[in-house]
């Protein structure tokens, strides 16, 4: 038997003792020593309307990383006891199940670190699409997790970062990984002309929003220069969205939806995530800011919304 939490109903989670899952052939079974919370989770945690409840045991999580502790018929390239992260689906739990073509070791250098694979490797996937050069402007809307990972990546690729973000710790941490200007999300018109000072009247080749609301994209969409590209890596799960398609056409804009879904691009960013952080090119250490046992995870998905003091990001730790 295993703990996992069960999302019972809006704002509603139990921790029940379920079976342990057995793997598959091609499958192996991880002893998760955590799983981050996604910002996705929270429409299920509010309530939709297309929400079905209760959910699968340990099913809000996906952010996963531990120790395989069995392994699937056919299963070669893993072994009991590899630390791994992994692209899994019902990880708010104890044990969880992944394809083994979906895992990927974490070498030495990372021993005793958390590692929630799937947002790093998002991060790295969104940068790879975003095609952001030396010498570009490039606006980051939206300074959390993915934002922070984003604004090193392109500080280190020789852009010139302009960071937005609400809160003032945010536009710090933006700072701490290279933004070379940052700009209080606030009023709309006056963030557009700050932009436009910045740049020359020449607005920005890239812009990558990274929130997911409707605001944010309009924003986006007006700090886009000619020709350039806006890359939506925000997650718009809570209903449509309106686009001004007349400025979006007149400035001859390439508009890039940077989820993925193929699952080897999925894993190539898992793995260039894992050597950027192994090498120490990148430090996420700063960005895990709250840890929460599985029995509070209630209060990890609350303050994941409500953004507490310096909050970023949280992970569930198993013991």
């Amino acid at each position: 038997m295993m703990r996992a939490a069960v999302l019972d109903g809006p704002g509603v989670i139990s921790i029940a003792q379920v079976d342990r899952p057995e793997p598959r052939p091609g499958e192996v079974r991880i002893r998760l020593e955590g799983c981050g919370v996604c910002a996705s989770n929270l429409e299920p945690w509010a309530g939709q309307e297309w929400m079905t409840y209760p959910g699968e045991a340990g099913g809000l999580g996906h952010e996963a990383w531990g120790q395989v502790d069995a392994v699937g018929d056919g299963v070669g390239e893993f072994a009991v006891g590899d630390r791994v992260a992994a692209l899994s689906y019902r990880a708010f739990a104890e044990y969880d199940l992944a394809s083994a073509a979906m895992t990927v070791k974490l070498p030495p250098a990372l021993e005793g670190q958390p590692f929630p694979g799937e947002p790093l490797g998002c991060a790295f996937n969104i940068f790879r699409r975003s095609d952001i050069r030396a010498g570009q402007t490039v606006a980051i809307i939206g300074i959390g997790f993915l934002g922070a990972v984003l604004t090193k990546l392109a500080t280190d690729a020789g852009a010139r970062v302009i960071a937005i973000s609400r809160r003032q710790e945010s536009l710090d941490l933006a700072r701490h990984y290279g933004a070379a200007e940052t700009i209080a999300m606030h009023d709309h018109w006056q963030i557009i002309e700050a932009v436009k000072a910045l740049t020359g009247d020449g607005l920005c080749a890239r812009v990558i929003e990274c929130v997911g609301k409707q605001w944010p994209l309009d924003l986006a969409g007006e700090l886009v220069g000619f020709s350039g590209k806006l890359v939506v890596a925000g997650y718009h799960q809570d209903g449509p969205r309106q686009v001004s398609m007349q400025m979006w056409n007149w400035k001859g804009i390439d508009v890039i939806n940077a989820h993925e879904r193929d699952p080897q691009v999925q894993m190539q960013g898992l793995r260039e995530a894992v050597e950027a952080v192994a090498s120490g090119r990148l430090d996420p250490a700063p960005l895990y800011t709250h840890r929460y046992p599985l029995e509070r995870l209630g209060e990890a998905l609350d303050a994941t919304r409500d953004k507490p003091g310096n909050f970023v990001k949280a992970l569930v730790t198993f013991a």
